[in-house]
């Protein structure tokens, strides 16, 4: 019987949480630095797919793996020249899943999806965790994909993946999205309405969804998800033009790899690692907003 090995990673932070300098970058088991959006695989076995946690939940730091920086570590989003807070929606509070992304995957801005009509964001593709259990940032976690909603965002397409952790106590009983509903009933309601309403309290309207804001079940969603591994293969292997994206890697032995040593010299160059910055009084706020 043939196991999948199970790959380990660890982070290293540098920089200071809730400062611009604030960096996370990842590495294997032997300590090499790795890009989480090259080469950490996007299948973690038959069925299952890796997910980098970007934001745990509860919290409201907008961090993303930063596809223009060499090894792509996750930093903190910007908008005119401030750090990215999403608002507290009443009820909501921060983030309601954990949050971020599949590696190996790309939304190509250049494909026009045939069933949204929309072209893609120029990220991996998005996961929203639904477990239990809070992931710290940087966490490589093993997921089942239930389905997904289509967010439409300023024109494009923005996949967001519903998928829950192996090991929770729910997974098991969790298999396609129809069973989100029954077994955590309200859930996927709450899911859209946050996504709707996320951005109101910066002034902007409320974000709309394809498909009549209703989920897509688990092989469209599989399928969207494959989709965008074979754009992500494009890109790595020069078919596509990388635009702005930086495509430094360590495992996958073509033009963009770096060796350990060059790697290790990138993690090096970034800010050292300082104390925690306290985080804006204004992330508390209550937001109320309406969709009436």
């Amino acid at each position: 019987l043939l196991q999948e090995r199970i790959m380990s990673y660890s982070v290293e932070q540098r920089g200071s949480l809730n400062n611009t300098d604030y960096r996370l970058f990842f590495k294997d088991e032997a300590g090499k630095p790795v890009s989480p959006f090259h080469d950490i695989p996007m299948m973690a076995g038959e069925g299952v797919y890796n997910m980098v946690v970007e934001v745990p939940r509860w919290s409201n730091a907008k961090m993303e793996i930063d596809t223009g920086s060499s090894l792509n570590p996750i930093k903190q989003d910007m908008k005119k020249g401030k750090l990215r807070y999403v608002a507290n929606c009443f009820p909501h509070h921060g983030y309601i899943w954990n949050y971020g992304a599949i590696p190996q995957t790309w939304e190509d801005p250049n494909h026009i999806d045939d069933s949204t009509k929309c072209k893609g964001d120029n990220d991996p593709i998005d996961v929203c965790e639904i477990g239990h259990k809070v992931h710290p940032r940087g966490s490589v976690i093993k997921v089942k994909v239930l389905g997904t909603f289509a967010l439409i965002d300023e024109g494009e397409t923005d996949w967001k993946i519903i998928c829950i952790d192996v090991t929770d106590p729910l997974a098991e009983n969790l298999n396609d999205i129809n069973d989100v509903e029954k077994l955590m009933p309200g859930f996927l309601a709450a899911t859209v309405e946050w996504f709707k309403i996320y951005k109101m309290p910066d002034g902007k309207p409320a974000n709309e969804f394809a498909f009549d804001s209703k989920p897509k079940d688990r092989e469209f969603a599989e399928h969207i998800i494959a989709g965008c591994h074979e754009s992500w293969k494009k890109l790595v292997g020069g078919d596509t033009d990388a635009g702005g994206l930086l495509l430094t890697n360590t495992c996958l032995g073509n033009a963009a790899s770096k060796s350990a040593e060059e790697a290790a010299g990138v993690v090096g160059e970034a800010a050292p690692a300082g104390e925690d910055l306290p985080l804006p009084d204004t992330v508390h706020k209550w937001h109320y907003v309406s969709l009436k």
